[in-house]
């Protein structure tokens, strides 16, 4: 494990951890037909050499550069030399659409982007519009684009680079996450280097207390481009000396948990979703006599995390059902598992119980882009699962008088970029002139110093994948199409968006028609996975204000027996 030395910036944190640990395997990623493996040392060289293709190219200190990649080496190579050199990361989607890209584009003003790709090539060629990119990098072959190995080959100045990191302030802009807004349009999240290294500190003494062994692993599933994924899987948990094995996707990754062994994976609830529902599909082909083992194991396991106490024989089964049962389990996850971290949307209490109670260490933590993103998270050995756990270390919450989740520290964004209206109402500064309050929009409660949510003061739609999603951008799309006229969509804790509609008079069997159109011009995540349509919201049955509008909160409330069908 790395000291907790004091960093001033992330690529001084990992260009210093390079010297310290040359021969060290940092990153294993699918390639060839095969694991390949990419020492410290190696990762250090080639964050010099395309921080110094990026300086010939022209990238300047403060100027902003959109990457758009897959999980790959590459990724993190580009992103550490970017912020090297004193220019700003803007990490995107690869599902992004083509107007989301060029939203980010005109929005953060960058001039340059690295894809992986020729399709993101020519993806972003056209959202960057006539005037087109200074730079175009691309890591596959594309046409019209500066080749990767091109810069790859640049001829490295590593130890002027580790001398120059060493001064970057901590308060220096290093990344700008894009993160949806209520009226739809994404808002660029400005977090300093601080804020990431502020969660690394918070974490720490979790990550010690783990105790892991020298060739512990972790498997990144989420895109990097994801905030949680760019701080804790990009910077945090390299910086303890544990490998980062890059998956090959959402289909590969039951195989990979048992190839791989990881001691550490982080993931969306909608994971655990699937997980639970393949384990429960193989039970069903087993004998009576396995399932009533397998139920036991799940009673007696839940006893032991939420009490009564085992009686004596009752632990006495439990101790032969961890043998017949558990170790089998354990083993479907590759059987070193230390923490299976749950974040990004709300993990039902009932879900993660299914899980500890099997002998895997699942643990809820919460954050927001705004915070670095990491604001608390549980611990296998005090897993309180009906919270989100304790806050970090460093990090102050308080519950404010309508109730709303209220967080400060060094880990808070110095604002929306572009955006002071926004930055206003999310950062209310102390009347003594202290650290403002991040206004998180959660409605909360803490007791005994755990956190729970118990709502969400804002109407951002976050589904069980963890996917950030505006229902008013939505609603507006739906409601433009004339056989529609009215909309409200859900999907908060949800896997996948559903529209709830009403049809323009003679529109009903059209209805299925216009919401293909607006899946058309949706991003994966955006687009509407069930339809519902109803009769028209009115003021009498109370779904309608005096000025006609439509309340959300009120048609969801009184649709929700018709959404748990749809959903199954």
């Amino acid at each position: 494990m790395a000291s907790d030395e004091k960093w001033n910036s992330l690529p001084g944190m990992m260009l210093g951890l390079a010297r310290q640990w040359p021969e060290r395997p940092m990153l294993r990623f699918w390639r060839g037909g095969g694991w390949q493996r990419m020492s410290w040392a190696e990762y250090a060289m080639a964050v010099a050499s395309v921080a110094a293709g990026l300086r010939q190219k022209g990238v300047c200190p403060g100027d902003r550069v959109l990457l758009v990649s897959e999980n790959r080496p590459e990724f993190l190579i580009a992103d550490t030399a970017i912020m090297a050199i004193g220019a700003v990361s803007v990490p995107t989607y690869t599902t992004n659409t083509k107007a989301d890209h060029a939203h980010i584009l005109k929005d953060s003003g960058a001039r340059a982007a690295i894809v992986s790709s020729a399709k993101l090539a020519r993806t972003l060629a056209e959202a960057a519009g006539l005037g087109g990119l200074d730079l175009l990098v691309a890591m596959e072959e594309a046409e019209d684009t500066v080749p990767w190995a091109e810069l790859a080959a640049t001829p490295p100045d590593l130890a002027m680079l580790v001398a120059e990191v060493e001064h970057i302030p901590p308060g220096r802009l290093a990344c700008l996450i894009y993160t949806s807004g209520t009226g739809g349009a994404p808002k660029g999240v400005m977090l300093p280097h601080r804020a990431m290294l502020a969660n690394r500190h918070g974490v720490s003494d979790f990550i010690h207390a783990l105790k892991l062994p020298q060739d512990a692993c972790y498997l990144s599933f989420l895109p990097l481009s994801h905030a949680y994924e760019h701080t804790v899987g990009g910077f945090l948990l390299p910086s303890f000396g544990i490998e980062v094995v890059y998956s090959r996707g959402a289909e590969k990754l039951a195989a990979e948990l048992q190839q791989v062994s990881p001691a550490v994976v982080t993931s969306v609830p909608r994971l655990f979703e699937v997980l639970r529902a393949r384990i429960l599909a193989g039970l069903e082909k087993d004998s009576p006599f396995k399932r009533r083992l397998f139920d036991k194991a799940v009673s007696l396991g839940l006893r032991k995390q939420d009490g009564p106490p085992l009686r004596l024989w009752e632990q006495v089964q439990d101790a032969v059902l961890d043998r017949l049962v558990r170790d089998k389990v354990r083993a479907r996850f590759g059987g070193k598992l230390r923490a299976f971290v749950s974040g990004g949307a709300r993990l039902d209490p009932g879900l993660s119980g299914f899980f500890i109670a099997l002998g895997i260490p699942l643990i809820q933590g919460y954050g927001q882009t705004e915070a670095g993103p990491v604001i608390s998270v549980n611990v296998p050995w005090d897993n309180r699962r009906h919270t989100v756990g304790r806050v970090l270390e460093g990090v102050e919450a308080t519950i404010a008088a309508d109730g709303e989740v209220l967080v400060r520290g060094p880990l808070v964004m110095d604002g929306y970029w572009n955006n002071p209206d926004a930055t206003a109402g999310a950062l209310i500064d102390r009347q003594d002139g202290g650290a403002p309050w991040l206004h998180t929009g959660d409605v909360g409660e803490i007791t005994q110093g755990y956190l729970r949510i118990t709502d969400r003061k804002r109407d951002i739609i976050k589904t069980l994948g963890g996917d950030m999603v505006s229902p008013a951008k939505l609603e507006g799309m739906l409601m433009a199409e004339p056989e529609i006229t009215q909309a409200v969509v859900a999907g908060d804790g949800r896997p996948g968006i559903a529209a709830l509609v009403v049809a323009a008079e003679g529109q009903e069997e059209n209805v299925a028609k216009a919401v293909a159109r607006v899946n058309g011009r949706l991003s994966s995540i955006e687009r509407i996975r069930h339809t519902l349509t109803l009769p028209p919201f009115t003021l009498e049955d109370g779904l309608l204000t005096p000025t006609m509008k439509i309340k959300r909160k009120a048609v969801l409330q009184v649709h929700a027996a018709a959404l748990d069908r749809i959903y199954g």
